[in-house]
């Protein structure tokens, strides 16, 4: 919240330079989402989370440090938000890497739920509690609560115990060790078609986030407050999705219901879409809970598989393999969502989206995924088969 609100109030930012922070916060997976993998296993794990707290600390601390000595421009915003990217995505890998490490396999799927819980939450009070800082202190002041928030996440983390990552016995270069996790995942029976699907669901998602707040305001002519409460669904759906995963899979199965639940998700893509006046909101609220409440059951169970069936020496490269994949279809899918909606209308491209939403559950039914009630590690490549 205090980023953009900066930019705009503090240095009159234009559009396109808006454009360019936004962006400036996803370009990480797309540079350095394959080699963080080997970035994170040649680094201790604890200290490597810490590592990038402190960076963002400092990263966003420097902004009211230069407002307050009159040299603020929009460029550092965009050094920031790219700052705070790069770190992000090792933190992410060194994170989900060092989960299986301190927490027992069969307790992995609710620790994971958990986490997708707690982010959740945050995604709901985060954006209302930073629109108050922002109105109590101004935008500036509040990125220092931000800078705050990262160290008290690295004090946190310091109290967990190290752990050295499974590091090869011979150097190996850098290329190989990238290609070995691409080439694990991607052959992989299970890993390689849920990949597949997360980027589809992705693509989705990532025209979502450009479509949304044009079709409630533009089509719908939702007022602000109304178009803020139907944005934050989102956030419900995740919070319902983390609380029921277990539940869901036990009951369907993780391999079945991944494929069951894939077909649930895309049919809440064409319920968002639907209707007029108030029922065009019922609507909308309803498409979003089921979309965001399966995707994250699918987030969960296939994290939680591939961080107990990855062999240790592979599992930071099979995470950034995946993460680099499904995420960068991320910016994707709102680039094609922002150039079919401007002849197409919002309404129209939200039905073509949702179209694509199929291709999710279809790709694990054309996997051998379909042949399991369970995802197991049945034909996986050898990880020693797969570097040489």
């Amino acid at each position: 919240m205090a980023l953009p609100l900066t930019a705009l109030a503090v240095l009159d930012a234009t559009p396109f330079e808006m454009g360019l922070i936004a962006a400036a916060g996803y370009v990480a997976w797309l540079v350095i989402g394959l080699p963080a993998g080997v970035i994170v296993q040649r680094l201790p794990l604890r200290g490597t989370q810490i590592g990038m707290d402190l960076v963002r600390a400092l990263a966003v601390a420097s902004i009211p440090v230069a407002w307050w000595l009159g040299r603020l421009t929009v460029a550092q915003l965009v050094v920031v938000a790219l700052t705070v990217s790069f770190a992000h995505v090792l933190f992410f890998v060194a994170n989900t890497t060092f989960l299986p490490e301190i927490v027992s396999r069969d307790q992995l799927q609710s620790r994971n739920s958990l986490t997708s819980g707690t982010h959740a939450t945050t995604q709901l009070a985060g954006p209302s509690l930073g629109g108050l800082a922002v109105q109590l202190l101004g935008a500036v002041p509040t990125l220092l609560i931000d800078a705050v928030s990262y160290l008290v996440s690295a004090a946190l983390m310091r109290t967990l115990p190290a752990r050295q990552q499974h590091r090869p016995q011979q150097p190996t270069p850098m290329g190989a060790m990238i290609r070995a996790g691409w080439a694990y995942v991607t052959r992989h029976p299970m890993m390689g078609p849920a990949m597949w699907s997360a980027t589809a669901s992705n693509f989705v998602s990532g025209a979502y986030l450009a479509l949304f707040p044009l079709y409630l305001v533009r089509e719908l002519h939702a007022p602000a407050g109304v178009v803020g409460l139907l944005l934050a669904v989102d956030g419900v759906g995740t919070l319902i999705g983390a609380t029921l995963t277990t539940r869901a899979t036990n009951a369907l199965g993780t391999a079945r219901g991944l494929i069951i639940l894939g077909f649930a998700e895309a049919a809440g893509a064409f319920v968002i879409p639907l209707g007029t006046g108030w029922a065009a909101y019922l609507s909308f609220t309803a498409g979003v809970l089921i979309f965001a409440g399966t995707g994250v059951v699918f987030s969960v169970t296939t994290r939680t598989y591939r961080q107990i069936a990855s062999p240790p020496e592979l599992l930071s490269r099979v995470m950034a393999t995946v993460r680099f994949v499904s995420w960068g279809a991320i910016p994707v899918g709102g680039l094609v969502a922002g150039a079919l909606a401007g002849p197409l209308g919002a309404r129209t491209t939200l039905l073509l989206f949702a179209a694509a939403a199929v291709l999710a559950p279809l790709a694990l039914l054309c996997s051998p995924v379909r042949h399991h009630r369970d995802l197991v590690d049945t034909t996986a490549p050898e990880p020693a088969a797969v570097a040489g």
